[in-house]
């Protein structure tokens, strides 16, 4: 087990859901937590919330899909609270569309937040964690990524990205003392799908949930997490026998949903 307090972590998508769950998980651990989302406001007030627990928590407002912005906020993470021993990766947007209305525009648009922003904080903070042989970093990708669920190509696309780079990271970077862990939950209770109404067997789990789970596989170094456990397994293993089993399963349950 590694013993977090003490440590520096920096969190995408901090200013809610997962990420904001995830920064407050952390802090109460004892780790100094820096904040990166677009909301300013927003993260300030997080901030102050970590700071009462304890820790250092700057608040660094940025747009993760604009490269600049994503390396400026890691230098300026470093300058307030020293070397980043944890990446938290899990900024995200959730465009639903059918395939024959997604245009390259909205695939363009949804890869530079879902995969290049978490790229461009991986390749910034590697280095140094390279030269050190310590560090974790953690990819929030979805069940969309192992099990594509319509109407959500874009989203689909982009979360198979992560979890093939964390596939293939985790495998390079374990020899020289980097954890690596590929987040996959199913439906979150986030704002991002207050309006998707769901089925049973998908119901929402709060961010906290997921927040629990990530520190708990920073330290026991896992490499994977699946919430909930038995039916993302299942899909998985649905799809590893037959994708036209799994595409008939996630018709029949209407794992799509529907706007309400």
């Amino acid at each position: 087990m590694k013993p977090l307090a003490g440590r520096n972590a920096l969190v995408t998508g901090a200013s809610s859901g997962i990420g904001r769950a995830t920064a407050e998980a952390l802090a109460r651990r004892g780790v100094n937590v820096a904040l990166v989302a677009r909301r300013e406001s927003v993260l300030r007030e997080l901030a102050a919330r970590c700071v009462g627990l304890g820790v250092r928590s700057p608040a660094l407002p940025a747009d993760v899909s604009i490269r600049s912005q994503a390396e400026s906020a890691v230098a300026r993470a470093r300058v307030e609270l020293g070397p980043i021993d944890i990446l938290v990766c899990n900024a995200g947007i959730y465009p639903r569309c059918p395939v024959v209305e997604t245009t390259p525009e909205l695939v363009e648009r949804t890869m530079a937040t879902n995969f290049y922003g978490h790229v461009y904080f991986v390749s910034a903070v590697l280095p140094e964690m390279v030269s050190r042989r310590a560090g974790h970093i953690v990819m929030v990708s979805s069940m969309d990524g192992k099990k594509g669920i319509p109407p959500d190509a874009a989203y689909v696309a982009s979360k198979h990205a992560i979890a093939g780079y964390t596939d293939v990271m985790r495998q390079e970077l374990r020899p020289i003392g980097i954890g690596v862990t590929g987040v996959y939950p199913g439906r979150v209770d986030t704002a991002m799908i207050d309006d998707l109404a769901v089925p049973l067997i998908s119901a929402k789990i709060p961010p906290e949930r997921v927040a629990d789970a990530i520190v708990r596989a920073i330290e026991a170094n896992r490499s994977e997490v699946y919430l909930p456990w038995v039916g993302s397994k299942l899909l998985i293993l649905l799809q590893a026998l037959s994708c036209d089993v799994a595409d008939l399963g996630v018709r029949l349950a209407g794992l799509s949903g529907r706007r309400r």
